[in-house]
């Protein structure tokens, strides 16, 4: 751990190279007069809108929308199954119909999902009554960017399915509507926060920051409805092509290990009760079971947390990036890349 101690609380940083601008997005965190103890820089921390990703924030009296950021409740399922036996036939396979039964990209359901498999509570909202019925063909839906759906072998040959998905364009939106109000209500009060650093913040005791509270929970509660169902249907393809038993089935749902990585939840650290903003960081608490994917290429782990103080019981939620993804299309070669992973034995 690095100590940076030139900000109003100090920044505590878990990596050897952090690029310019996402150094700069943790002290303008640092510098927030209602930024509490200290802030937590995870290894993979990166650039992001506001704050950083990879970072943890914690605050008294208030909330920011852009400190989790547009896809709020974004996280990674993962779940062993009782396969050992397996070859690329079956691995492409399984595949084909996962790409037949689960929109990726920009792509949602043709038709609505069941209701009943949406989170109960929804909120009195006008945001989320306006985005529902969208939402409802969104539920079981990869998305773009850095989402996916892998098969994994584990130390034992065991294979295992790991997925990396949001909230969509629900997410987004909430994310979008309540970072607006708080602006608003920013610029109306005259408030010392710069509006370039984007880090508008709503006082958690208002209407509005317990709206946004209320809806940044649900799409929470959503990001997971929609990798539970998944999950469900890639474990129902998998039975299919091994011919497993229900009580196969059984396993790997009741194993499925599941871990979000955009979200603000009020936590008790250092004694004191303070909204705990993490932004592509994980919870770690002790023993608490959590997944690290790694990117294209390198290996994934299954964890279990610590509880450092230093880090607000968190830990990093991936790979990281040495690059955005625009610059990776532009500056590696596809094909490449490609050969690179084939020749790793890795199956794209």
């Amino acid at each position: 751990m690095k100590v940076i101690a030139t900000e109003r609380i100090p920044i505590k940083m878990w990596l050897d190279d952090i690029e310019d601008e996402a150094l700069q997005q943790a002290k303008n965190l640092a510098n927030l007069p209602f930024a509490f103890s200290h802030i937590a820089v995870m290894p993979d921390c990166h650039k992001g809108y506001g704050m950083p990703i990879g970072g943890v924030l914690a605050t008294k009296g208030v909330v920011i929308p852009f400190a989790v950021g547009s896809d709020i409740g974004c996280g990674v399922c993962a779940t062993p199954t009782s396969v050992l036996d397996y070859d690329s036939d079956n691995l492409k396979r399984m595949m084909s119909k996962i790409r037949e039964q689960i929109p990726l990209g920009f792509n949602h359901h043709p038709k609505p999902q069941d209701e009943s498999l949406m989170p109960a509570n929804k909120p009195i909202s006008k945001i989320i009554n306006e985005q529902y019925e969208s939402a409802l063909c969104q539920l079981g839906t990869m998305g773009s960017s850095n989402h996916f759906v892998e098969f994994q072998k584990d130390t034992d040959h065991r294979l295992w399915i790991m997925l990396h998905s949001g909230s969509r364009n629900l997410g987004n939106k909430v994310a979008a509507h309540h970072n607006k109000i708080a602006k608003a209500l920013n610029d109306k009060w005259f408030t010392v926060v710069p509006p370039e650093w984007d880090l508008a913040f709503l006082p958690t005791d208002i209407e509005e920051g317990i709206s946004y509270l209320n809806d940044m929970q649900y799409c929470v509660a959503f990001a997971y409805a929609s990798r539970k169902l998944m999950m469900d249907r890639i474990i129902n393809i998998v039975a299919e092509e091994f011919k497993l038993t229900e009580n196969d089935i059984l396993a790997m749902q009741m194993n499925i290990i599941n871990i979000a990585h955009n979200y603000a939840k009020m936590e008790n650290h250092f004694g004191q009760n303070v909204m705990i903003h993490r932004k592509g960081a994980t919870l770690a608490t002790e023993n608490t079971v959590g997944i690290i994917p790694g990117s294209g290429g390198s290996k994934s782990y299954i964890v279990r947390g610590k509880g450092d103080r230093n880090s607000f019981s968190s830990c990093s939620h991936g790979a990281g990036r040495r690059m955005s993804s625009s610059a990776a299309v532009k500056t590696l070669d596809f094909d490449a890349e490609v050969k690179k992973l084939n020749d790793q034995g890795i199956i794209h």
